[in-house]
Parts: C-alpha cells; structure tokens; sequence
C-alpha cells in the first residue's frame, strides 16, 4: 500500500480507508519495534504517542517516563539490541537513558518511522464496535479531541509507568515518594534516606543516596540473587549461552559462578532468597554489595508500621529517617481499555504468547513480556510474529489459521516449566529459551505458508 508522505510527528494519510488500519498506542522500543514489521508486511496503520518524540521510558523528558538521570541499562547493548539495528561502536556496555534516546531517535530515523506517528497524541479509550473494528479517541497537543474508527488495536504502551504503592501502617512524616518521583541524586542530599525494594532500581538508586544522602538503608521483604556487571572485564550477560544446559544443571553451575564472584550476600545482612535461581529476576549491580561491605548501607527488614519519621522494622528494631523512597516496582497499565476486553485475569490479561487475545483478531498488547536476557530482540520476534499474523489472516495463510486455532483453546505463556515467585510483576514473565522458541516457531511457519 502506498503511504504519503507528510511530515515528522502529523497524522498519516493513507490510501487505504481508516477502518482499514490499525491503531497503534506508543512509540517505545515495542511501539518502534511493531511499527517497523508492520510496515514490512504491508499492514497499514496508524501510530500514537503521548510523547513528543519517540523512545518511551527512556525518553526522559516523557510525560510518563519513570526514568532517572543516573539509569543505565541492567543489560549490555549486545544482548540488548535490536540484531539489524546494533548500537554504534562507542556507546557505552552499558548505555545511559541519554544514550538509549539517541539510538531509539536513530532506529525511528533508519526505517522511516516517525511519518507513521502522531505525537503528543493521549489515547483516551478504546472501544469495540458490533460491526468489528474499534474506535478510538484521543486528545491532541491543544486539547482538541477526536475520534476514528480502525481495524484493531495494537497495544504498546509499556509496563513501567503505573506506580505500584505499598500501604503501610501508621504515617510517615517525612517525605515519602515513590521510585517514579525520583529524578536527580540531589534529592537525597542532607537525608537519612530508606529506600523499600531491592529490585535493580531500588539498588541502583539506593547507590545514589549513598553518595548524596546523610545516611541510606535499604529494607527488603526476601531475598535476592545478586549478579556482578562484569565478569573477567567482559559483561556477565554475554558470557556462557552457547551450550543449552537443563535448568537444574544450569542453576548449579551459574550458582557456582555466582558464589565464586558475588560471595555470600548474607554476611552483609541481606537475607537469603527462599525461592531458586531464576525463579525472580536477579539484581545486576556490582555496587550495592560493596557498599554494604563496607559499611555504607544497612540492611532492614520489612516495614511493619510507621510512627512520624520513625520506622518500625518486623525484627523488632526501629530508625528514623527523613525519606522513604517506595521502590516497589510497577503495575500494569492500560487506562484506556475496559479489562474485560483483554481477557484479564489475576495480576495481568492471560493472552496467547503474552500479546494475542484467545478469540479476538484485533486486539494485541505487545511488550507485556519480562524475562531475563531477552532484550529488544526478543521483543522485535513478537513483533514480527503478530505483524505477520495479521498479514497472513488477510491472504489465508494456513499457519496464521493454525495459530488461531492454538491461541483459542489454550493459554500458553512460554514460562518452560519454572515455577516463577508469586508476584504481580511476575505474572508475566517467561523463560526466555522457551518463549523466543515459540515465537521464532511460528514465524518460521507463517514464513514457510507464506512462500
């Protein structure tokens, strides 16, 4: 289909009729990721973003970006990239947010992207029609509101940008935000600072208190596995990989790795983890156990109650402090859709592969993957995979048909047997090994129809 040209950040005009198209919702990493294999398999739609410009959480400057100045990826830029968009040779093993907005700007700018999206665009509801199709209404950069009806609706908003806020008993007195009002270190300076969750960013900004603050400690709920950035001067993440091993040989010999580099976390005062390696994404930090060791943090239990700006732990001891920072991670998202439209159930909607609802084909939520090592590669095969399912069901592409079939009569979340913790943010997670064997299966298959 041919597309007109127009410029960076308007509405795209197509020749195909509005019902015709797709709604697209964000230009982050999966939104840049969808829209890219969208128009390689010659889906026409229409983007949205709230944003003025593409990048989602790591563009700072977004309405909704929970980022913070001293962010860095968890992950090195080889197992994060995406495979036919690699970083440029300088950047950083570990990109900074400024670093991660170049190089999303870069990828829109390669493959044409920004003409597909209109910017500053806040999708306000998304609404099924009885003819087929959904309408969508959103609001522009003046305040004007409108309303077209599409195809479907691709969902591509991200995980990290709802806030999930613990109550606590008691009040605190002092300032109390959450992991998503954090900006700059300075925030801490002068502040005997408690940071709650010791999740990658809960560490990672327990770091900066440390630095700028009075004092920090850091309260946990369990324990973690903790894993260095760098192991004989290369990233951790990329060595190791090339021999499959089963999982219970695997924890074995990465446990090993991990106590021969790590230690033991315990003689800090960090509890041990009472689930096994891999059941929870582990802490990437090479920081946080130094600090620890040397004195610079102290561990807490849980919260039980607050009094003022004292705190009481559940070990029966008590401080005070002047900042409680929330870092309780986050809960999904998706404000302009009844639930009940995306099959949800528990902590997230149960959908084919993470992104194909059982009975609808035009409705997808992409990005609701977590796993370790993934990447945005492993997010781009989702994104493929979807594209050309929905291409394949417009030519009657026997796998696209098949896939219908498997997504309606079981739910299949590619988790390969781990018995991950029973958390909100893990309701979502997948191995990484098992899902991105399914999801490159089924594009092979639509592949091979296809020709």
């Amino acid at each position: 289909m041919q597309q007109v040209q127009v410029r960076a950040g308007q509405p795209v005009t197509a020749k195909a009729r509005p019902e015709e198209r797709f709604a697209l919702i964000g230009a982050g990493p999966m939104g840049l990721a969808m829209a890219k294999t969208l128009v390689e398999q010659g889906v026409p739609f229409q983007g949205f973003e709230l944003a003025d410009d593409v990048g989602g959480l790591w563009n700072i400057d977004a309405p909704r970006s929970t980022m913070y100045e001293t962010a860095h990826l968890i992950s090195s830029k080889k197992m994060t990239e995406f495979a036919d968009f690699p970083m440029a040779e300088e950047t950083a093993e570990y990109p900074s947010h400024r670093e991660l907005k170049t190089y999303f700007h870069d990828f829109a700018t390669a493959f044409d992207l920004y003409r597909h999206f209109q910017f500053g665009a806040e999708v306000l509801s998304t609404t099924p029609l009885d003819e087929g199709g959904w309408q969508v209404k959103w609001r522009d950069k003046a305040g004007t509101e409108h309303s077209q009806n599409f195809a479907g609706v691709l969902i591509a908003n991200g995980t990290l940008s709802e806030p999930n806020l613990p109550q606590f008993e008691g009040e605190f007195t002092g300032e109390f935000i959450h992991a998503s009002d954090y900006r700059y270190p300075t925030q801490f300076t002068g502040k005997r600072v408690l940071v709650v969750g010791a999740g990658n960013s809960g560490c990672d900004i327990a770091v900066d208190a440390i630095h700028h603050g009075e004092s920090c400690d850091i309260s946990m709920r369990r324990g973690y596995y903790f894993v260095p950035k760098y192991v004989f001067g290369v990233p951790a993440d990329t060595m190791g990989g090339k021999i499959k091993l089963p999982m219970w040989l695997k924890r074995k010999v990465d446990g090993a790795i991990l106590k021969w580099f790590v230690g033991d976390p315990q003689k800090y005062g960090f509890p041990k983890p009472d689930y096994a390696l891999y059941e929870s994404h582990p802490v990437v930090n090479s920081l946080i156990l130094f600090h620890a060791g040397h004195g610079d943090l102290k561990v807490r239990a849980d919260i039980e109650r607050f009094d003022g700006k004292t705190v009481h732990f559940r070990d029966s001891t008590s401080a005070e402090y002047d900042m409680v920072l929330a870092a309780t991670g986050y809960k999904l998202h998706y404000p302009f859709i009844d639930r009940t439209h995306l099959n949800w159930q528990g902590d997230a909607p149960h959908l084919y592969l993470n992104c194909m609802h059982p009975t609808r084909d035009d409705l997808f939520v992409l990005g609701m993957i977590e796993a370790s090592g993934l990447g945005w590669q492993g997010r781009h095969e989702q994104a493929e995979m979807v594209a050309r399912y929905i291409a394949g069901l417009k030519t009657g592409n026997s796998a696209a048909k098949a896939i219908r079939a498997a997504k309606s009569e079981k739910f299949e979340r590619a988790t390969g047997g781990m018995n991950y913790i029973d958390l909100p943010r893990m309701a979502y997670y997948v191995d990484k090994a098992t899902y991105r064997g399914e999801v490159t299966g089924q594009i092979a298959a639509l592949k091979a129809a296809q020709s």
